[in-house]
């Protein structure tokens, strides 16, 4: 408990968390799915001028961007808040994530199974800065077409990289993938360091 007319908000730790990944595999959606307020979007219609420029197979029905950033955030407690950051997926908005990444606790990188190949990105800019993070398998729609092994796999992720399945519009789901990650990030502190 703080002392008399201290702000439980101004004693709060915060804690930054990536949610990135390619383009259209479910970054805004997750983190509306478990922000406590409404997420802050900087979402733009695509136009004409993306023609050619964004690749739409596999998610024809896409008709938004996010240009910069999602912002969402949840308290944990009256020490602990969590502020999540999801980056946009496109390739000319990638500068931004040199920016998005300081002082980031860690990432979880969602990917979709239909289109695997943009996530090797996200997996290789986490891996290069030695942030530590989880990959979140999106299933749309439910649809589970293909193993956790197959797509730990075609990723060629290090064995001790968690993956979970998600479904990115459920809260639930959400929440068990910053859980993954949170346990992620405990077991690696706790992990004896080498002396080599």
């Amino acid at each position: 408990m703080g002392s008399a007319g201290s702000d439980p908000a101004q004693t709060a730790q915060a804690v930054k968390i990536l949610i990135a990944g390619g383009f259209g595999v479910g970054k805004t959606t997750l983190v509306g799915a478990v922000s406590e307020v409404a997420p802050l979007h900087t979402e733009e219609y695509l136009t004409r001028a993306s023609a050619g420029v964004d690749d739409l197979v596999g998610i024809e029905a896409k008709t938004t961007t996010t240009v910069a950033l999602d912002f969402g955030r949840i308290t944990v407690s009256d020490e602990l808040v969590v502020y999540l950051f999801g980056t946009p997926g496109q390739e000319r908005f990638w500068f931004m994530w040199n920016d998005l990444v300081l002082g980031a606790l860690g990432a979880v990188v969602l990917v979709d199974t239909r289109r695997l190949e943009v996530s090797f990105a996200s997996i290789d800019f986490f891996e290069s800065r030695g942030v530590p993070f989880v990959v979140a398998v999106n299933c749309f729609h439910n649809v589970r077409d293909r193993t956790p092994q197959e797509v730990r796999t075609a990723l060629d992720l290090d064995p001790q990289v968690p993956l979970v399945m998600c479904d990115a519009r459920e809260r639930t789901d959400g929440r068990d993938v910053l859980l993954t990650l949170i346990e992620h990030l405990m077991a690696r502190r706790s992990a004896p360091r080498s002396t080599v």
